[in-house]
């Protein structure tokens, strides 16, 4: 599907944008001496940091865990279809796309002949990932046991070209009009539908069984614990039981007429892990996937301003759309794992079509690893967008749990949930039930940003007068509320940002980043800046227009008690890091980035327990002239603690604000490039052994940028990794290029990054 660099804007609201805060604070005398970021050159004692944080009454707030210093030398940038990183390091392929679960499976061939619909194999575009370790007697453990199982999301088949012989029979997603299949293509998919079976199965989630040899970690055929969760597996209904029946009534489909399961999970991008040992897998760009053929019946009114405001691929809006996006799954007759696809209106009733189709996915489905035959969780009330990881603030037994949650597109919002249910460490191994608990009742948040650093949680609940009587779209009840949860959010004023993809909690301060990866010209101006979106400049390359290319990162604190306070009610926030080129000028290089940690459109996150780095991934369009995507290391800090800044958006002629404001620039001790991906490839996501020794990273879709085939005999290929990759890094046949998951250690055995 359409990836991310260039997602469309379904945010049509009159929503203040960030960038209109930070406007504000550019021009605030009060605010110029307070917007400061990240772990800066000037120290934080000197900064009034009780008044710069909005009168939060704690002064051991400013007072972080101190960070292990940095130990390895930077990766310089590449362009080499390699992953490269500090010399010491050792880089070994856990798994990659194809390859297969059980013994059964031929091996993955790197032709594109596998005969069999994937089910069974790993998925691809390897995104978010966890690791739940699990004892002798197979359940979860705390600890590392030397045996884990390993969940990891398959996003997109953005690329499945690579999944056939000469690649996909509709030419792939090109900018082509649809014929009466209401396909991309001038035919529908081949009719024995394996071509289309493969492509739905390479989306969802694979969970394999680790094992470690010494320091070697890797996946064990034929494990019991190995399964995937793909589109086609049934997954319950969750939610508040105030409102689960009326919830259940927007899920009703030909498949289930009582709404209380649906299949599947779609196009998984960033990934939570729960307190009590559980995968969050965060249903992000899943809405391009629906289609309604030329001359088909449109729904009701509403349903299509719903499916509007969320993307809802444009030819589902409107029976005489001529342009869209789909990969006409649909278009191959014979049984409703295709049909459901066609969100039409083909029946007397939503129980006999798939109209309400696309109100089953937007959601975080809770898995549970270590029991494999429990079924996953939509779980509604943490609302319905395009999720883009769960992370949870510091748990304090007797007190609610709080989950952040970024939508991922541009102009839109950060969003909390706060349970209801209380924290207790017995609920440590609970599985699903445990999920019960905690997601099925509290309460969801949207985030509004001020422009003198502090900011609130706006409530998405049918009793706030500003939703019930919200006029672009009628709010029926609470299940309405949490199924059109954008719409909510717009509703009560929530603010616009750029792109909110992942979330990271530092543990040792409770403080939450967001990774805000970029902007276009067309929604950030001069004119638009504001306090939590400050720039608005020109790419020096020309390569990705104007707006916000380079993005940046945001962290917040709940204010109230540290290390955390679940349930409060406002924020105070700064500016971590801005993307940019080393060679960018001042006002747009504002965190003074150099040759060694240069980076652009920070996309994941993760912060270390045991080591106290902050880790910065990046998917990028910008940059990737002069470097591929990467992978860094920085020293967090606290909010409050850098040195002011002063921005001139009035750049090249145009009329903007120049001021002083929040920013940060760590300079190489405490910021440094640890990994550079192969080509065409995004650094996704990340996780580690509690020792911090062992970290496993995915690299997603490299090669992105070859060209589809239609009908040719072979690839230019951008990439073939890893299949040509050097030394221990080479996995499996030459040919073409395949997601993986990566496993780093150190040649010492030491703690990766310190």
């Amino acid at each position: 599907m359409s990836h991310h660099h260039d997602d469309p804007i379904c945010n049509d609201s009159s929503n203040e944008h960030f960038q209109n805060v930070l406007d504000r604070a550019l021009v605030s005398p009060a605010r110029r001496n307070v917007l400061r970021g990240s772990v800066g050159l000037s120290a934080a004692a000197a900064l009034p940091m009780l008044q710069a944080c909005g009168g939060d009454s704690d002064p051991t707030s400013s007072v972080p865990v101190e960070t292990k210093g940095l130990s390895f030398s930077p990766v310089g940038k590449s362009l080499a279809d390699q992953v490269v990183v500090p010399a010491g390091y050792t880089v070994r392929v856990v798994h990659a796309t194809g390859d297969a679960l059980d013994s059964s499976l031929a091996a993955y061939s790197g032709s594109g002949n596998e005969s069999d619909d994937w089910a069974r194999r790993v998925g691809d575009h390897h995104d978010g990932m966890d690791l739940f370790f699990i004892d002798a007697s197979g359940k979860y453990s705390n600890a590392d046991t030397g045996r884990a199982l390993l969940a990891v999301n398959h996003e997109s088949s953005a690329d499945a070209h690579f999944f056939h012989p000469t690649g996909q029979t509709s030419g792939g997603v090109t900018a082509k009009k649809f014929d009466q299949f209401g396909s991309w293509d001038l035919k529908a998919r081949p009719a024995d539908g394996l071509e289309v079976r493969k492509e739905i199965n390479h989306h969802g989630v694979s969970i394999v069984e680790l094992s470690k040899s010494g320091s070697t970690w890797s996946y064990k055929k034929d494990s019991a614990y190995n399964r995937r969760i793909t589109p086609n597996t049934v997954v319950n209904i969750t939610g508040p039981a105030a409102h689960l029946a009326n919830i259940k009534s927007l899920m009703v489909t030909a498949f289930d007429t009582s709404g209380a399961t649906a299949r599947g999970t779609l196009n998984n991008c960033g990934h939570g892990k729960t307190p009590w040992g559980t995968y969050l897998a965060c249903e992000e760009n899943w809405a391009v996937y629906f289609q309604m053929p030329v001359g088909s019946t449109a729904p009701d009114a509403k349903t299509v301003a719903s499916r509007a405001r969320y993307g809802v691929a444009r030819a589902a809006l409107s029976p005489t759309a001529t342009s869209g996006v789909s990969q006409g799954w649909h278009t191959v007759s014979g049984s409703d794992q295709y049909s459901r696809w066609n969100v039409a209106v083909t029946g007397a009733s939503s129980a006999a079509d798939f109209r309400n189709e696309p109100n089953t996915f937007g959601y975080n489905l809770e898995i549970d690893p270590a029991t494999p035959n429990s079924v996953p969780a939509k779980r509604v009330a943490m609302g319905r967008f395009a999720h883009e990881a769960a992370v949870y603030g510091v748990p304090v037994v007797g007190q609610p749990l709080a989950f952040y949650m970024g939508c991922d597109s541009r102009n839109e919002y950060i969003y909390k949930f706060v349970s209801t249910a209380v924290w207790s460490t017995a609920d440590i191994g609970g599985g699903m039930a445990a999920g019960d608990k905690y997601l099925n009742e509290g309460k969801l948040y949207a985030a509004k940003f001020n422009a003198d650093g502090t900011g609130t949680w706006l409530l998405l609940d049918i009793s706030v007068p500003a939703i019930a009587n919200f006029a672009t779209y009628a709010f029926a009840n609470q299940a309405d509320v949490l199924v059109n949860t954008r719409l909510a959010a717009d509703a009560v004023g929530a603010t616009k940002m750029d792109r909110p993809e992942w979330g990271a909690v530092n543990a040792s301060t409770g403080e939450i980043y967001f990774a805000l990866t970029n902007n276009s010209a067309a929604n950030r101006t001069p004119v638009t800046a504001d306090g939590a979106n400050p720039r608005s400049y020109n790419d020096p390359d020309g390569r990705r227009g104007s707006g916000n290319p380079n993005g940046h990162i945001i962290r917040f604190r709940e204010q109230g008690s540290i290390p955390a306070n679940a349930a409060a009610m406002a924020f105070n926030w700064d500016i971590f890091l801005f993307g940019a080129e080393d060679t960018s000028v001042a006002d747009v290089n504002l965190s003074g980035l150099t040759a060694s940690n240069a980076f652009s459109s920070p996309d994941g996150l993760y912060y270390s327990p045991a080591s106290g780095i902050m880790w910065i991934q990046t998917d990028d369009g910008a940059f990737t002239d002069q470097t591929n995507c990467m992978l860094l290391a920085a020293v967090p800090g606290t909010v409050g603690d850098g040195k002011a800044i002063t921005v001139n958006n009035s750049l090249n002629g145009a009329t903007g604000k120049t001021g002083t404001f929040i920013g940060a620039a760590l300079g190489d001790a405490k910021l440094r490039r640890f990994l550079v991906a192969p080509k065409g490839a995004e650094v996704t996501g990340l996780a580690e052994t509690p020792d911090g020794k062992a970290m496993f990273v995915c690299i997603q879709h490299p090669g992105e940028n070859t060209p589809a085939l239609g009908s040719a005999s072979s690839f230019a290929f951008e990439s073939q990794w890893p299949g040509t990759a050097p030394g221990t890094q080479k996995y499996g046949p030459v040919g073409r290029p395949r997601s993986a998951t990566l496993v780093i250690t150190r040649d010492d055995g030491g703690m990766i990054g310190v």
